[in-house]
């Protein structure tokens, strides 16, 4: 008997090897890749100014984003496409192309596709529990002066936030609400 004690302690060992928990972040861009959908209230704080805005955002399975604010009232209604490092907004019969970098700077509606695109295809450099959720850090690109995203997702790994920052500076954070990842009814 005592001979086979080694051998079943070492078949324990060896079956609990194969349950492993799952990489929330690699298990995130894996569902996304066909497409988003979510609500974000977006803050732009750029030292001198603060402005909040709330939009509704849709990303399909290339990457390309779309949003339409909803608030502030003033500006409700005005939708926005962003797609590899372009814009257009779109407001009544208009069109307006904008640049994603204004005065050196993330424009705040350039928020919604880097979240997506970094989600997709950023390279994650950390991740670990920060109380009930689970928080990633990850770089936009490869290169030295990526943008860092640090989002946080909840108990069913869906993101609720995201801060965006450029050498340390955090400018942009957005608060998403209503995450999905299924295709929009009658898509």
């Amino acid at each position: 008997m005592r001979k086979w004690l080694p051998i079943l302690f070492l078949l324990l060992i060896l079956s609990g090897c194969g349950r492993q928990t799952p990489d929330p972040g690699l298990s995130l861009r894996s569902r996304i890749l066909e497409g988003c959908c979510f609500d974000a209230e977006i803050t732009a704080d750029y030292g001198d100014s603060l402005s909040v805005f709330s939009v509704a955002c849709e990303a399909d399975s290339q990457g390309k984003t779309t949003f339409t604010v909803t608030a502030p009232e003033s500006i409700a209604g005005i939708s926005g496409t962003l797609s590899a490092g372009t814009g257009k907004l779109l407001f009544e019969d208009g069109a307006v192309a904008f640049p994603l970098l204004a005065d050196g700077l993330l424009t705040p509606a350039a928020a919604p596709w880097i979240f997506v695109r970094t989600l997709r295809s950023g390279n994650l450099i950390a991740a670990g529990r920060e109380e009930d959720q689970t928080r990633l850090s990850i770089d936009d690109s490869f290169r030295e002066d990526a943008l860092r995203l640090d989002i946080w997702l909840d108990q069913t790994d869906d993101p609720v936030r995201a801060d965006i920052c450029y050498a340390g500076q955090r400018y942009l954070s957005m608060n998403l609400t209503n995450f999905r990842t299924e295709p929009k009814e009658g898509a």
